[in-house]
C-alpha cells in the first residue's frame, strides 16, 4: 500500500479540518500544501467501493456537493480514514494518495466534471446505487 515506506513517502506536518469552508488543509514536509474539498475527497475515494476492483470498474459519485467530513480517525503512521456524512468510511488514504491527489487535483476534478456532464448527472443528486447492508461493492449498469 502506497505511504507504507517512510524513505519514499512525504508525511504531512499538518491536518486540518476546516468545517465551515468544508475543506481538508495538508501541509507536507517538502514545503508543498493543499486544501482539497471534502466532495472532491469522497468523490476520489480510494475505496474498492468508489475505484472497483480494476480498470473500467470506478463507479461515478454523483451528489457529493454537500458531504462533510464527521471525523478522521489516524490509520497507522501512513494516513487517514475519514468517515463522510454519507456514511462512507471505507476508504483508507495513505499521506502518498493525499499528496497525489493535491498535486494532480485541477486535472482530476475537470476529469469528474467532465464525467458527471457525459453521464447527464450532478453534484447535488445522488443517483448512485448504494451497496444493500454489508461493505459489498455495487457499480451503477
Amino acid at each position: 500500500m502506497a505511504g507504507l515506506d517512510p524513505k519514499k513517502s512525504l508525511v504531512p506536518s499538518e491536518l486540518k479540518l476546516h468545517q465551515k469552508s468544508r475543506e481538508l488543509e495538508l501541509s507536507f514536509d517538502d514545503g508543498k500544501s493543499f486544501r482539497l474539498s471534502y466532495e472532491f475527497l469522497r468523490v476520489f475515494s480510494p475505496s474498492a467501493e468508489v475505484r472497483g476492483h480494476g480498470p473500467g470498474q470506478e463507479v461515478l459519485q454523483t451528489g457529493k456537493r454537500e458531504v462533510d467530513i464527521v471525523s478522521l480517525e489516524p490509520v497507522g503512521n501512513y494516513g487517514v480514514k475519514p468517515i463522510f456524512s454519507d456514511g462512507h468510511d471505507s476508504g483508507i488514504y495513505s499521506w502518498d494518495v493525499l499528496y497525489d491527489l493535491g498535486l494532480n487535483h485541477d486535472k482530476l476534478w475537470a476529469t469528474y466534471l467532465a464525467r458527471l456532464e457525459e453521464a447527464g448527472e450532478n453534484r447535488d443528486v445522488d443517483t448512485s446505487k448504494k451497496a444493500s447492508g454489508g461493505g459489498g461493492c455495487h457499480s451503477k449498469p
